[in-house]
């Protein structure tokens, strides 16, 4: 069997694990890379990963993508695909190229927008044979995939509640913890963008408890979401840079998708720029729980798992062969198999 050939959207530091985990497959080859900074340009894809050169160099005009021969992207830009305008428009055109895609910012179920945009994104499916998938860690695994495996051991289920409290002071991109997550921005400017972060984060969260309803069973009437901050009561570093005194310094948003009035998914998010220095909302770590017959409660604490974004390409990666062997059009995690990890070639115990 050919390798499927494979094109990593963005190479920023979860793009460039993508491009490694990529890589180490021998089911799959990397044809191209798709960067924004133009110093990227013309580089080989594989050395802004870190590894030998490939002979593959990367582009930062989407035209040379869109004219690719390649089985799957992986789009994972990191403004996410609606913080962009063009956002839907790029996936759609790589649909219609012919490529499958793999989306990490978005589209896990994109259901829960309205049949316009199933609409828009099936039409691009039909135009290019291809399929479209959303994947990540929280969402795509920890607040939607874990609650409905979770559910299998459960009966009469009147809630589900799960919880993401993330530690960002390792997180290398100030791009990604100053401007999207907020960090190190006065109050002033916080409350300023907090706008367009509500319609960034109610899109991306409304997708997994839409799903998650629609997995048990249930419609949701309408999703309620709420978000509190707390400022930094001293200047410190992390690896992304300073955050300074009285600047925001960790966050809080909690979505309710209400049956009836009465919360029956519920999402928490915390965001903190470092945990030692922000008490409040409890320790970082991820925690699910089912509340039915019998109730199921899954926690973690941070190590749960050792390098959060390797796991989150690694989950892209994992279900490339999967979406590209599904029908065309919308997959999500309803619609494919259960996709597992790749054992080391060769395999190497431990």
């Amino acid at each position: 069997m050919e390798p499927y050939r494979v094109v990593q959207w963005a190479t920023g530091a979860l793009g460039r694990s993508a491009i490694r985990a990529v890589l180490e497959r021998p089911d799959m080859m990397l044809v191209g890379a798709r960067v924004y900074d133009t110093g990227k340009a013309g580089v080989d894809a594989a050395e802004l990963a870190g590894r030998p050169p490939i002979g593959v160099p990367a582009t930062a005009d989407p035209a040379e993508i869109l004219a690719l021969d390649a089985d799957c992207v992986i789009y994972a830009p990191a403004a996410g695909v609606f913080s962009r305008r063009d956002g839907v428009e790029t996936v759609c055109q790589l649909l219609a190229s012919g490529k499958n895609v793999i989306c990490m910012s978005g589209l896990v179920y994109p259901q829960a927008h309205g049949p316009d945009l199933v609409a828009e994104l099936d039409r691009a499916c039909k135009a290019g044979h291809s399929s479209v998938h959303g994947t990540g860690v929280n969402p795509g695994f920890m607040a939607d995939l874990m609650p409905m495996l979770l559910s299998r051991l459960s009966r009469q289920i009147s809630s589900v509640y799960s919880r993401e409290c993330s530690d960002f002071s390792g997180h290398p991109s100030w791009r990604l913890v100053h401007r999207m997550v907020g960090f190190g921005k006065t109050e002033e400017e916080y409350l300023a963008g907090l706008r367009d972060a509500r319609v960034y984060m109610r899109a991306t969260f409304t997708e997994s408890m839409h799903m998650v309803a629609a997995a048990l069973g249930v419609t949701l009437d309408e999703i309620d979401c709420d978000v509190a901050h707390r400022m930094a009561s001293e200047g410190f570093d992390i690896a992304a840079g300073h955050i300074p005194k009285g600047t925001v310094a960790a966050a809080r948003w909690t979505f309710n998708g209400l049956v009836g009035g009465r919360p029956f998914v519920t999402a928490e998010a915390i965001y903190k720029a470092d945990a030692t220095r922000a008490p409040d909302w409890g320790d970082p770590g991820y925690a699910v729980r089912v509340q039915g017959r019998p109730s199921i409660t899954l926690a973690t604490d941070v190590d749960w798992v050792s390098n959060g974004i390797s796991a989150a390409a690694a989950h892209a990666v994992n279900a490339v062969p999967a979406v590209c062997e599904a029908e065309p059009g919308i997959r999500t995690y309803l619609d494919l198999p259960m996709i597992a990890g790749r054992a080391a070639t060769p395999y190497r115990p431990g």
